[in-house]
């Protein structure tokens, strides 16, 4: 059976069944705090959203997303199908996302996709229903079904801050693969979504932890030599 992240109850609930059958959790939520439910709109207006993000900033993701949902003002799949490609390249999006929302909304249209069963499925089985689509990779998938579905299972094996996190939480010598992930991750089924949640509050945490995982950035500007010199990134 799914489990479904629809409240901060229901994750609430999750992670402490996790830190139960997970001893190693347990100071992972001491350090992080019970993490916050992050949810988003569903359906087409929520996938098309984490399409619009992808490799962009916070800000122009969001001034994207705002040009695109104001012009299409009942957000729909039809509409967006039939949409001049060249309008809704003037309002920001590249030709590859612009390929990718209109084959969604073509099989949206044709019935041949359900994003609302997604929920309810094996959560590898929808993870390998959407990026079979094209323009959808395994993080816009994993963010789907996280935070628009809720997904109490799905696990984003690329995410570089839960990579990180579980590196310094469980003590492991580098940063786990993809596929070191997927096993990793194996105990915490079904609720590996609430597992995801907990790594990004202790990713977070251990951030703001005397520089834990600071950038170079983060650290005070070293002194200029009196020659050209050259730093690091």
């Amino acid at each position: 059976m799914t489990v479904h992240l629809n409240s901060q109850s229901d994750l609430d609930d999750a992670v402490l069944q996790l830190v139960r059958a997970d001893p190693r959790l347990t100071p992972i939520l001491k350090a992080s705090g019970m993490p916050a439910l992050r949810r988003r709109e569903p359906g087409f207006a929520g996938i098309a959203a984490i399409v619009c993000g992808q490799q962009l900033s916070v800000a122009s993701a969001a001034a994207i997303w705002g040009r695109l949902s104001v012009a299409y003002d009942p957000f729909h799949h039809d509409t967006v199908g039939r949409a001049r490609a060249d309008r809704l390249g003037r309002l920001g999006l590249s030709v590859a996302k612009i390929k990718a929302l209109k084959h969604i909304a073509k099989e949206l249209s044709s019935g041949r996709l359900n994003l609302d069963v997604l929920a309810e499925e094996d959560a590898d089985a929808a993870h390998h229903t959407l990026t079979a689509l094209p323009g959808i990779g395994p993080w816009t998938a994993d963010v789907y079904l996280l935070f628009c579905l809720g997904h109490g299972d799905a696990w984003p094996a690329g995410d570089l801050a839960v990579q990180e996190a579980i590196r310094v939480g469980l003590g492991l010598k580098a940063r786990p693969t993809v596929k070191q992930m997927a096993s990793v991750a194996e105990p915490w089924r079904p609720l590996r979504g609430a597992a995801a949640h907990l790594w990004w509050a202790y990713y977070h945490a251990i951030k703001k932890r005397e520089g834990v995982i600071g950038k170079p950035a983060d650290k005070p500007p070293a002194k200029k030599a009196a020659k050209n010199t050259t730093g690091s990134r």
